[in-house]
């Protein structure tokens, strides 16, 4: 006949849990033993629940660190994504890249079309679908990294911010083209996209075709050709055609 459990086992019992950092199990034990008694559930698949519940938890709470890190401005899944508006857009292009194959392969993704065509939501959803799959993701601005990066460069920690880029994943560059570039910063662009070349992949989004890249770069060619070779060695370009989705909804109002 077993012992009854006193207050005392019981306090010992969750200052352990404590230690080993098992609240999970802590919340949960005496109701499941409660339940597991109930249902005549064996010692074993008791246990089975109670590691199962801790792993769960944990594995959540490890998603919303990964994308409280990745700095997504929202949240976006595909769920809401009008995929009948586009005039022109590769639905099994785009949904065979949530398979995040890509990562692995170190392959780039360049979506290209004007704006409103929603290429930063699919972006954001890619970047949150690779949180959840257990990578880390950065999400920036081609400005903000240049900013960022010049900062730094009059501090003298130059380095030290560049390998920020370098640790995540998957690197997402939006708005790529919206603003002008100077020579300053797109040498320092060079180096993020240089870097992370066949190591890690980049995800941009931009406004501007392969041939008119030059003008985002301060049209110096040179430079152009060299970030070109480094994105394109590797590439799936996904272009989108058609109105703006705020075109859409005015008409809607």
């Amino acid at each position: 006949m077993e012992e009854p459990v006193t207050p005392s086992d019981l306090a010992r019992l969750d200052a352990q849990l404590d230690r080993l950092h098992l609240s999970h199990i802590k919340s949960h034990y005496q109701d499941l033993a409660t339940k597991a008694a109930q249902k005549q559930l064996t010692h074993l698949a008791y246990l089975a629940q109670l590691i199962e519940g801790e792993a769960t938890m944990r594995e959540n709470r490890a998603i919303e660190r990964r994308i409280k890190k990745a700095r997504f401005p929202v949240l976006k899944t595909m769920e809401d994504f009008e995929w009948g508006w586009p005039k022109k857009i590769n639905r099994p292009q785009i949904q065979n890249l949530f398979r995040l194959a890509f990562i692995a392969d170190n392959t780039n993704i360049v979506f290209i079309s004007n704006v409103g065509l929603g290429k930063t939501h699919i972006s954001l959803a890619l970047g949150h679908a690779a949180c959840v799959a257990g990578h880390s993701v950065l999400f920036t601005t081609a400005v903000d990294i240049i900013n960022t990066l010049a900062a730094a460069q009059s501090a003298g920690r130059l380095k030290r911010e560049i390998r920020r880029y370098m640790k995540p994943d998957l690197l997402i560059v939006d708005e790529l083209g919206y603003l002008p570039i100077d020579k300053l910063g797109a040498d320092l662009l060079f180096q993020i996209i240089s870097q992370r070349y066949e190591r890690a992949p980049i995800v941009i989004t931009t406004n501007r075709v392969y041939k008119y890249w030059s003008q985002i770069f301060n049209n110096d060619s040179t430079l152009t050709s060299a970030i070109l070779d480094r994105i394109l060695h590797h590439v799936d370009t996904v272009t989108i055609e058609g109105k703006s989705f705020r075109t859409k909804k005015d008409i809607d109002e």
